[in-house]
Protein backbone atom coordinates (compact mmCIF):
# COMPACT_ATOMS: atom_id res chain seq x y z
CA UNK A 1 0.00 0.00 0.00
CA UNK A 2 1.62 3.44 -0.82
CA UNK A 3 2.22 6.53 1.70
CA UNK A 4 1.89 10.06 0.49
CA UNK A 5 4.50 12.04 2.28
CA UNK A 6 4.58 15.78 2.61
CA UNK A 7 7.71 17.85 3.34
CA UNK A 8 8.83 21.29 3.64
CA UNK A 9 11.96 23.36 4.16
CA UNK A 10 13.02 23.15 8.20
CA UNK A 11 13.95 26.35 8.14
CA UNK A 12 11.37 27.81 6.47
CA UNK A 13 8.32 25.51 6.73
CA UNK A 14 5.07 25.79 5.31
CA UNK A 15 3.56 22.75 6.51
CA UNK A 16 1.03 23.08 9.94
CA UNK A 17 -2.04 20.95 11.03
CA UNK A 18 -4.15 22.64 9.05
CA UNK A 19 -2.68 21.90 5.60
CA UNK A 20 -2.17 18.40 6.64
CA UNK A 21 -5.82 18.09 7.77
CA UNK A 22 -6.55 19.74 4.51
CA UNK A 23 -4.99 16.78 2.37
CA UNK A 24 -6.09 14.14 4.39
CA UNK A 25 -9.36 15.49 4.01
CA UNK A 26 -9.15 15.16 0.55
CA UNK A 27 -6.99 12.10 0.37
CA UNK A 28 -8.16 9.78 3.03
CA UNK A 29 -5.82 7.77 5.11
CA UNK A 30 -4.25 8.38 8.39
CA UNK A 31 -2.13 11.03 9.16
CA UNK A 32 1.20 10.38 11.19
CA UNK A 33 3.84 13.55 12.02
CA UNK A 34 7.74 12.56 11.60
CA UNK A 35 8.81 15.76 12.15
CA UNK A 36 6.25 18.17 13.36
CA UNK A 37 5.66 20.92 11.56
CA UNK A 38 8.28 19.59 9.17
CA UNK A 39 7.57 16.25 7.22
CA UNK A 40 4.37 13.89 8.19
CA UNK A 41 3.08 11.00 6.02
CA UNK A 42 -0.44 9.58 5.57
CA UNK A 43 -0.98 6.04 5.39
CA UNK A 44 -2.37 4.38 2.58
CA UNK A 45 -4.44 7.13 1.15
CA UNK A 46 -8.13 6.01 -0.38
CA UNK A 47 -8.32 8.23 -3.76
CA UNK A 48 -6.47 7.17 -6.59
CA UNK A 49 -5.66 10.30 -7.77
CA UNK A 50 -3.86 11.20 -3.75
CA UNK A 51 -0.96 12.47 -5.23
CA UNK A 52 -2.44 14.81 -7.70
CA UNK A 53 -5.15 15.86 -4.75
CA UNK A 54 -2.46 16.90 -2.62
CA UNK A 55 -0.98 18.54 -5.44
CA UNK A 56 -4.23 20.74 -5.37
CA UNK A 57 -4.52 21.49 -1.57
CA UNK A 58 -1.25 22.72 -1.21
CA UNK A 59 -1.05 24.90 -4.01
CA UNK A 60 1.75 27.83 -4.09
CA UNK A 61 2.85 26.58 -0.54
CA UNK A 62 6.31 25.48 -0.05
CA UNK A 63 5.62 21.77 0.51
CA UNK A 64 6.48 18.63 -1.43
CA UNK A 65 4.48 16.14 -1.68
CA UNK A 66 5.78 12.49 -2.86
CA UNK A 67 3.99 8.90 -3.48
CA UNK A 68 5.74 5.90 -2.08
CA UNK A 69 5.36 2.45 -1.39
CA UNK A 70 5.15 1.03 1.92
CA UNK A 71 7.44 -1.96 1.13
CA UNK A 72 11.22 -1.78 1.09
CA UNK A 73 10.78 1.45 2.07
CA UNK A 74 13.91 1.92 3.65
CA UNK A 75 17.06 1.89 1.31
CA UNK A 76 19.94 -0.10 2.21
CA UNK A 77 22.17 1.57 -0.44
CA UNK A 78 22.20 5.43 -1.67
CA UNK A 79 24.00 7.26 -4.24
CA UNK A 80 24.24 10.79 -4.92
CA UNK A 81 25.69 13.24 -6.84
CA UNK A 82 28.11 16.29 -5.30
CA UNK A 83 27.75 19.93 -7.26
CA UNK A 84 24.26 21.67 -6.31
CA UNK A 85 23.15 18.42 -4.57
CA UNK A 86 25.66 17.06 -1.55
CA UNK A 87 27.25 20.57 -1.66
CA UNK A 88 25.81 24.15 -2.74
CA UNK A 89 28.29 25.26 -5.47
CA UNK A 90 29.53 23.85 -8.13
CA UNK A 91 33.27 23.58 -8.08
CA UNK A 92 34.60 24.13 -11.77
CA UNK A 93 32.61 27.49 -11.65
CA UNK A 94 33.88 28.22 -8.49
CA UNK A 95 37.65 27.80 -10.03
CA UNK A 96 36.34 30.00 -12.75
CA UNK A 97 35.84 32.58 -10.75
CA UNK A 98 39.15 32.20 -9.15
CA UNK A 99 40.66 33.25 -12.93
CA UNK A 100 37.70 36.14 -13.47
CA UNK A 101 36.01 33.89 -15.69
CA UNK A 102 32.53 32.08 -13.86
CA UNK A 103 29.76 33.51 -15.97
CA UNK A 104 31.58 31.54 -18.82
CA UNK A 105 32.36 28.72 -17.26
CA UNK A 106 28.98 28.90 -15.59
CA UNK A 107 26.73 29.26 -18.75
CA UNK A 108 28.28 26.03 -20.15
CA UNK A 109 27.79 24.17 -16.29
CA UNK A 110 24.24 25.53 -16.49
CA UNK A 111 23.13 24.13 -20.09
CA UNK A 112 24.81 21.03 -19.67
CA UNK A 113 23.14 20.48 -16.20
CA UNK A 114 19.80 21.33 -18.28
CA UNK A 115 20.85 18.61 -21.25
CA UNK A 116 21.40 20.81 -23.95
CA UNK A 117 25.22 20.03 -24.48
CA UNK A 118 27.59 16.66 -23.73
CA UNK A 119 28.75 16.42 -20.59
CA UNK A 120 32.30 15.16 -21.92
CA UNK A 121 32.79 17.45 -24.49
CA UNK A 122 31.30 20.27 -21.99
CA UNK A 123 33.47 18.77 -19.43
CA UNK A 124 36.56 18.97 -21.63
CA UNK A 125 36.15 22.51 -22.87
CA UNK A 126 35.74 23.80 -19.44
CA UNK A 127 38.61 22.24 -17.82
CA UNK A 128 40.85 23.53 -20.28
CA UNK A 129 40.03 27.26 -19.56
CA UNK A 130 41.14 26.33 -16.36
CA UNK A 131 44.97 25.97 -17.82
CA UNK A 132 47.43 27.24 -15.15
CA UNK A 133 45.32 27.63 -12.14
CA UNK A 134 47.53 27.10 -9.02
CA UNK A 135 47.06 23.88 -6.69
CA UNK A 136 46.78 26.86 -3.47
CA UNK A 137 44.63 28.23 -5.40
CA UNK A 138 42.13 25.21 -5.64
CA UNK A 139 42.78 24.59 -2.24
CA UNK A 140 41.55 28.32 -1.02
CA UNK A 141 37.95 27.60 -3.59
CA UNK A 142 37.55 23.93 -1.76
CA UNK A 143 38.49 25.78 2.09
CA UNK A 144 36.42 29.00 1.53
CA UNK A 145 34.17 29.08 -1.32
CA UNK A 146 32.07 25.90 -1.64
CA UNK A 147 29.68 24.78 1.47
CA UNK A 148 27.77 21.75 2.29
CA UNK A 149 23.83 21.27 1.83
CA UNK A 150 21.68 21.83 4.30
CA UNK A 151 20.79 18.18 5.97
CA UNK A 152 23.24 15.87 3.89
CA UNK A 153 25.19 15.00 7.04
CA UNK A 154 22.37 13.59 8.62
CA UNK A 155 20.99 11.94 5.57
CA UNK A 156 24.39 9.88 5.64
CA UNK A 157 25.10 9.84 9.13
CA UNK A 158 21.50 8.11 9.82
CA UNK A 159 21.77 6.00 6.60
CA UNK A 160 24.89 4.85 7.88
CA UNK A 161 23.49 4.40 11.44
CA UNK A 162 21.07 1.95 10.35
CA UNK A 163 23.10 -0.23 7.65
CA UNK A 164 23.15 1.37 4.67
CA UNK A 165 25.96 2.31 2.15
CA UNK A 166 26.54 5.60 0.79
CA UNK A 167 28.12 6.24 -2.15
CA UNK A 168 29.30 9.85 -3.88
CA UNK A 169 29.85 9.93 -7.39
CA UNK A 170 30.52 13.07 -9.22
CA UNK A 171 31.18 14.28 -12.69
CA UNK A 172 33.07 16.91 -10.63
CA UNK A 173 36.59 16.13 -9.37
CA UNK A 174 38.53 14.04 -6.40
CA UNK A 175 39.95 17.22 -5.18
CA UNK A 176 36.66 18.32 -3.87
CA UNK A 177 34.56 15.16 -4.10
CA UNK A 178 37.37 12.76 -1.33
CA UNK A 179 37.45 15.91 0.63
CA UNK A 180 33.81 16.54 0.95
CA UNK A 181 32.59 12.55 1.23
CA UNK A 182 35.20 12.56 4.20
CA UNK A 183 33.86 15.59 6.40
CA UNK A 184 30.12 14.05 5.12
CA UNK A 185 30.66 10.78 6.10
CA UNK A 186 30.16 8.68 2.67
CA UNK A 187 31.42 5.41 2.43
CA UNK A 188 33.42 5.69 -1.17
CA UNK A 189 33.61 8.47 -3.59
CA UNK A 190 34.39 8.06 -7.26
CA UNK A 191 34.85 11.60 -9.71
CA UNK A 192 37.31 12.82 -12.60
CA UNK A 193 41.17 13.33 -11.82
CA UNK A 194 42.45 16.84 -12.41
CA UNK A 195 45.76 16.89 -14.15
CA UNK A 196 48.45 18.97 -13.20
CA UNK A 197 51.90 19.75 -14.33
CA UNK A 198 54.16 20.33 -10.94
CA UNK A 199 51.39 22.50 -9.08
CA UNK A 200 49.04 24.44 -11.96
CA UNK A 201 46.36 22.35 -13.83
CA UNK A 202 46.80 21.28 -17.71
CA UNK A 203 43.59 22.10 -18.70
CA UNK A 204 43.04 18.06 -18.93
CA UNK A 205 41.27 15.70 -16.95
CA UNK A 206 41.99 12.02 -16.65
CA UNK A 207 40.23 9.72 -18.97
CA UNK A 208 37.88 7.69 -18.79
CA UNK A 209 36.07 10.75 -17.31
CA UNK A 210 33.25 9.96 -15.01
CA UNK A 211 29.65 10.71 -16.66
CA UNK A 212 26.18 9.61 -16.67
CA UNK A 213 26.73 6.49 -17.36
CA UNK A 214 29.76 5.94 -15.23
CA UNK A 215 27.19 7.03 -12.41
CA UNK A 216 24.25 4.83 -13.44
CA UNK A 217 27.19 1.59 -13.52
CA UNK A 218 28.21 2.30 -10.21
CA UNK A 219 24.87 2.28 -8.73
CA UNK A 220 24.02 -1.45 -10.43
CA UNK A 221 27.56 -2.88 -9.40
CA UNK A 222 26.99 -1.63 -5.75
CA UNK A 223 23.49 -3.27 -5.57
CA UNK A 224 24.94 -6.34 -6.82
CA UNK A 225 28.33 -6.29 -5.07
CA UNK A 226 26.12 -5.99 -1.94
CA UNK A 227 23.15 -8.58 -3.14
CA UNK A 228 20.52 -5.85 -2.82
CA UNK A 229 17.84 -5.44 -5.76
CA UNK A 230 17.60 -1.92 -7.62
CA UNK A 231 14.50 -1.63 -5.87
CA UNK A 232 16.04 -1.12 -2.89
CA UNK A 233 18.21 1.54 -3.76
CA UNK A 234 17.94 5.36 -3.28
CA UNK A 235 19.89 7.73 -6.36
CA UNK A 236 19.43 11.33 -6.11
CA UNK A 237 20.77 14.45 -7.75
CA UNK A 238 20.27 17.33 -9.78
CA UNK A 239 21.22 17.41 -13.27
CA UNK A 240 20.98 15.62 -16.62
CA UNK A 241 23.84 13.40 -15.95
CA UNK A 242 21.77 12.33 -12.95
CA UNK A 243 19.43 10.91 -14.90
CA UNK A 244 20.24 7.49 -15.99
CA UNK A 245 20.81 6.54 -12.11
CA UNK A 246 17.25 8.51 -10.98
CA UNK A 247 15.48 6.06 -13.36
CA UNK A 248 17.10 2.45 -12.39
CA UNK A 249 16.97 3.47 -8.72
CA UNK A 250 13.91 2.15 -6.06
CA UNK A 251 13.60 5.79 -5.30
CA UNK A 252 15.08 8.07 -7.84
CA UNK A 253 14.81 11.45 -6.48
CA UNK A 254 15.60 15.04 -8.29
CA UNK A 255 16.51 17.26 -5.84
CA UNK A 256 16.17 21.40 -6.45
CA UNK A 257 16.66 20.00 -10.05
CA UNK A 258 16.56 21.50 -13.57
CA UNK A 259 12.91 21.29 -14.91
CA UNK A 260 13.53 18.93 -17.43
CA UNK A 261 15.10 17.02 -15.10
CA UNK A 262 12.05 17.47 -12.36
CA UNK A 263 9.81 16.15 -15.07
CA UNK A 264 11.67 12.91 -15.82
CA UNK A 265 12.32 11.67 -11.88
CA UNK A 266 9.97 9.79 -10.20
CA UNK A 267 10.28 11.70 -6.96
CA UNK A 268 10.66 15.32 -6.73
CA UNK A 269 11.83 17.33 -4.36
CA UNK A 270 11.94 20.92 -4.60
CA UNK A 271 11.20 22.38 -1.49
CA UNK A 272 13.03 20.52 1.29
CA UNK A 273 17.09 20.03 2.01
CA UNK A 274 18.70 16.46 1.97
CA UNK A 275 16.83 15.52 5.09
CA UNK A 276 13.67 14.65 2.56
CA UNK A 277 15.19 11.62 1.71
CA UNK A 278 15.02 10.24 5.41
CA UNK A 279 11.69 11.16 5.38
CA UNK A 280 10.59 9.22 2.26
CA UNK A 281 11.81 6.16 3.64
CA UNK A 282 9.70 6.89 6.80
CA UNK A 283 12.47 7.93 9.24
CA UNK A 284 11.33 10.11 12.03
CA UNK A 285 12.95 12.89 13.81
CA UNK A 286 14.01 10.44 16.84
CA UNK A 287 15.57 8.17 14.15
CA UNK A 288 17.36 11.06 12.36
CA UNK A 289 21.47 11.24 13.54
CA UNK A 290 22.34 15.50 13.69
Amino acid sequence: MPVLCLITNPTDSELDPVLAAAVVQETGGELNWLDHGIACEIIEPESTEALNLARQVIGTAKVDAVLVPTEGRRKPILIADMDSTMINEECIDELAAALGIKDQVADITDRTMRGELDFAAALDTRVALLKGLERKVIEEVRRERITLAPGGRALIQTMKAYGAYTALVSGGFTYFADFFAKRIGFDEAVANVLEFDGDRLTGTVAKPIVDKATKRERLIALASERNVPLNRTMAVGDGANDLEMIAIAGFGVALHAKPAVAAQADIRIDHGDLTALLYLQGYTDEDIVR
